[in-house]
């Protein structure tokens, strides 16, 4: 693999790359190419010193808005960012793709084939083949060490993390906060979830699902395992106690741990879903308690485990 800088010819590298300064703050921000010759942001900062790094992308959520939340988010939400940074890792967020409804279940895996010297896909790339993308790219930097790519995901982010590593196996270790996995568990869900009239599509926004007996009674075994099964990757599930998914996050974590998968669980007693991520506060300052600063303490011990020498 021929390795470039981050700075190098955006023509020769497949990608566009424009670094500014952010609040302070040096951020390259990245078109990277995806599957299907589309772009899709990241947001890459790097410590000091010469590299090459290991690296820890962020994702949150399904999905859309582009590079602009890319860069809202390197403002206002870098708080784990700057944890990442003083221990030397590369960091930064990234955006795929609006989530497709049920695309994953129904879309079935990608095929690529050929027609007319051109190619040909099965259905359209979703949100977590973006994020193999970005993973892809980055690789061929010689400031980013390849081996040691870590990806921190929350909520639909970190059912993200689940199929892409059922799948793909570049990732050096991954974690997964709150990850609202029904999907990729194939979960059948009971009555709380009701259709829009207006568009046909599920409303899962209050969806109960806080027992891992009750989730683990309405998943597709089958499908759930043979998903899981080809899971690699390291692996922490962060559950949140008294969060309405809290069944799905644990079940998920249960499944890998009975499949024998390199894969650890903690949960933590917090009222903001996406506490891994602090909000910034009125006043300028970050609004963290005792618990987030824990949380992110263990994603940097997990991750210390996984990148050492």
């Amino acid at each position: 693999m021929i390795k470039r800088s981050i700075l190098a010819d955006a023509k020769q590298f497949d990608q566009l790359v424009i670094t500014k300064n952010i609040n302070g703050h040096k951020i390259h921000l990245i078109y990277v190419e995806t599957m299907d010759g589309l772009y899709t942001p990241l947001g890459l900062e790097l410590p000091e010193g010469n590299g090459p790094f290991p690296v820890i992308l962020l994702a949150s959520g399904n999905g859309g808005e582009g590079m602009n939340w890319v860069i809202e988010n390197s403002k206002n939400r870098r708080y784990t960012i700057n944890k990442f940074l003083e221990q030397g890792y590369a960091c930064g967020w990234i955006r795929y793709r609006t989530e497709v409804e049920l695309g994953y279940n129904e879309g079935g895996k990608l095929i690529r084939d050929g027609r007319q010297g051109r190619e040909m896909f099965n259905r359209s790339p979703l949100e977590y083949e973006d994020e193999i993308s970005i993973i892809e790219a980055i690789k061929r930097y010689r400031e980013i060490d390849e081996n040691k790519i870590g990806l921190l995901g929350m909520s639909h982010a970190g059912e993200m993390i689940l199929k892409l590593t059922s799948e793909y196996h570049g990732v050096c270790a991954a974690v997964a906060s709150e990850p609202a996995a029904h999907e990729f568990l194939a979960l059948n869900p009971d009555d709380s979830v009701t259709i829009n009239p207006e568009t046909q599509l599920r409303n899962i926004e209050s969806m109960q699902m806080q027992s891992t007996n009750k989730v683990r009674k309405r998943i597709d075994m089958q499908v759930a395992l043979q998903r899981i099964n080809s899971i690699k990757t390291p692996l922490f599930i962060m559950g949140r106690d008294q969060d309405e998914l809290q069944g799905i996050f644990r079940l998920s974590y249960e499944l890998l741990a009975e499949q024998n998968k390199n894969v650890v669980w903690q949960s933590y007693d917090h009222d903001l879903h996406g506490f891994i991520f602090p909000l910034l506060g009125e006043d300028g300052n970050y609004v963290t308690n005792k618990v987030q600063e824990l949380a992110i303490k263990d994603v940097l011990s997990f991750f210390g485990k996984h990148f050492l020498d």
